[in-house]
């Protein structure tokens, strides 16, 4: 198997990647196999447009799937499946994923689904997910995977601006507590939208089938006449996904991402990132509605000959706060990659690491978070507990790959706790202060990438050029704004505070949240945090904070409170503002573990806002907004 072209440490490559761009990517694209070679690395004749590997053409799925089996690799496991609320389990070999990739692509085939043309899945973690993701990578046409249970509405709005020949569904998705039909929702999702799909694929679940319509076919009746197909070679620059980004209202926003800088950019990342190589297992605990579950739990691993693995679980109730550590041994997972939210769950309901003794964890070379910022403190819990590298790393649906990180398998860098560590390759990341200057070391700016962005990132949005530059060009010239604040320091270590919205102004001083929620977060007793900035007469904004306590604490919550005041007034000063904590129950969440801030500060303030379609449980937003408006 071809290896990723190492020519040095970090500070060669990553200096190599900005100064010889097109030698340091053409390099990189030597590790994926093409129809036809790249002669050229950039294309700039479009700039801000730009465009990678244009004169390439290649097929994603054979690169995930097929060469693995030519290179006599098929015997090898490629995907495993791990269900703890049904209680099934499954493995796939390369040659068998394949078998079923070509079979299902043949499906796709026989309705007349051709290169070009889109395809929305709304499935559960479930193999057939995949299955269907690589399938229509198979013969070119580009899949919208939305997220299993999504609101018909959002659904439908998704189906209304990527407009698929088919839709592909399964009956049910399965949670913890309950079965969620997912047929309704579609037939109401579709009964809303102005296009309509020629067909829909339902894989029928036995905890809950669906009745099927005339416009419906069933996974395992169409599977079962369907002929397969090879692969179909396509323009690197050719479309494999769109995938909506989270929190959208009307038109959603829809991040493209390209063949071949996507393959290219997720191969390198595997093995210099992640250190995870051929024939090794990651796991990331994540979903394939979500850009971590398109990037790593489908393609980066598949594109390396690693094991993936497939979790239908949650990191605590199915069916403990263990549930981590069981998949880890048993599955002999080298390398993990979830949300700090994740492990906040974990060490919620199980403070003192206990079930993690009941599980030989000895494989796991890494601990890999990513989605919400690492405080320091679920650093340390996580470091001590599993004496691992935990490494923070951070970057966007719309980058689909790191943009800083500590690179452990080209040269790990001490790490310094708060910090996603360094810039990846490719990504000529700034500071810059309102004016678009570049701030000095230790100094709070808006984080921003100098043009062009590397390869796997999105060349533009579906069918949207003007809004992609006015979204994300347009707030500094030659610059891809991230819309995330934070500083660099006097050893180029990244630190990322939060959403510039998060930058409150108290009485004239711009204050991070994300600070305050470092000093909450470091108390004994305190699972999770949120600080929001809130309108206040006197001093423009006032920051409130939120924590959920650790189970099983017998201490009065409004000596916890004081204490967190007092923390935060010691470390941060008096200027802080902070005089009111709360001790919730829980704090909202976006299925992807990302805490609804810009939605608590909009109902502390007075505003009824709408609730962003990602939302995980609303009913914990309606129990806290009370608190919220000081109402209680």
């Amino acid at each position: 198997m071809t290896q990723t072209p190492k020519q040095g440490g970090y500070a060669a490559e990553y200096r190599r990647s900005l100064e010889d761009t097109e030698g340091f990517w053409l390099d990189a694209a030597r590790a994926i196999d093409w129809a036809v070679a790249p002669t050229r690395a950039l294309d700039e004749s479009q700039a801000p447009l730009y465009r990678w590997f244009p004169d390439g053409q290649l097929n994603t799925c054979h690169n995930a799937l097929d060469r693995h089996v030519d290179a006599g690799r098929g015997e090898q496991l490629a995907l495993t499946y791990d269900s703890p609320v049904t209680g099934r389990k499954a493995s796939f070999t390369y040659r068998e994923l394949r078998d079923q990739v070509a079979q299902f692509a043949g499906v796709l085939a026989g309705l007349g689904v051709a290169k070009g043309d889109r395809v929305a899945i709304y499935m559960p973690m479930i193999p057939e997910a995949v299955v269907a993701m690589l399938a229509c990578a198979r013969i070119g046409a580009v899949h919208s995977v939305v997220f299993g249970g999504f609101a018909a509405h959002e659904l439908a709005v998704r189906i209304d601006d990527a407009r698929p020949k088919v839709v592909i569904a399964a009956s049910c998705g399965i949670e913890p507590t309950r079965v969620v039909p997912y047929k309704p929702l579609l037939d109401a999702a579709l009964a809303l939208a102005e296009h309509q799909p020629e067909h829909c694929i339902i894989r029928q679940r036995p905890q809950s089938t669906a009745d099927l319509t005339d416009r419906d076919l069933d996974w395992d009746q169409a599977m079962a006449t369907a002929k397969p197909v090879d692969c179909v070679p396509v323009a690197a620059t050719d479309p494999l996904y769109i995938l909506y980004t989270s929190g959208t209202t009307g038109r959603p926003k829809g991040v493209v991402r390209d063949n071949g800088g996507h393959a290219v950019a997720l191969r390198w990342s595997l093995e210099n990132i992640y250190d995870t190589h051929p024939g090794e297992v990651f796991w990331a605990a994540s979903d394939v509605g979500w850009v971590v579950g398109h990037s790593y739990i489908v393609y980066a691993p598949l594109l390396t000959g690693c094991t993936t693995v497939l979790y239908e679980g949650k990191p605590v109730g199915t069916p403990d706060a263990g549930a981590l550590w069981r998949v880890i041994a048993e599955h002999r997972v080298t390398a993990l990659f979830t949300a700090p939210t994740a492990i906040r769950a974990v060490k919620k309901e199980d403070p003192h690491g206990a079930l993690l003794h009941a599980h030989d964890i000895g494989s796991l070379r890494h601990l890999f978070l990513a989605g919400e910022r690492l405080d320091p403190e679920t650093y340390r819990w996580a470091t001590d507990l599993l004496g691992v590298p935990v490494v923070d790393n951070w970057w966007q649906t719309e980058t689909g790959w790191p943009i800083v990180a500590n690179p452990m398998g080209l040269e790990p860098h001490p790490i310094k706790a708060g910090s996603p560590t360094m810039p990846m390759p490719g990504y000529d990341v700034h500071i810059l202060d309102q004016a678009g200057r570049e701030a000095p070391p230790g100094t709070d700016g808006a984080v921003a990438i100098r043009l062009p962005l590397p390869p796997g990132t999105l060349p533009t949005l579906w069918h949207d050029d003007e809004r992609y530059v006015r979204s994300y060009l347009s707030a500094y010239s030659g610059y891809y704004l991230t819309g995330d604040g934070g500083r660099k320091d006097e050893d180029g270590y990244i630190y990322i505070m939060g959403r510039i919205d998060d930058v409150i102004n108290v009485a004239g001083h711009r204050l991070s949240t994300g600070a305050m929620e470092e000093v909450l977060a470091a108390h004994p007793d305190v699972a999770e945090c949120a600080v929001v900035g809130v309108a206040d007469t006197l001093k423009g904004q006032v920051p409130r904070g939120f924590v959920v306590l650790k189970t099983g604490l017998d201490r009065d919550v409004r000596e916890i409170a004081a204490d967190l005041v007092t923390a935060v007034r010691e470390t941060i000063g008096p200027v802080a503002a902070l005089r009111q904590v709360d001790v919730v129950a829980a704090l909202p969440k976006t299925r992807s573990g990302k805490i609804l801030r810009r939605t608590m500060r909009d109902i502390a303030d007075g505003r009824d806002p709408e609730l962003p379609s990602t939302i995980e449980d609303p009913t914990v937003l309606e129990t806290l907004r009370p608190v919220l408006r000081d109402d209680v």
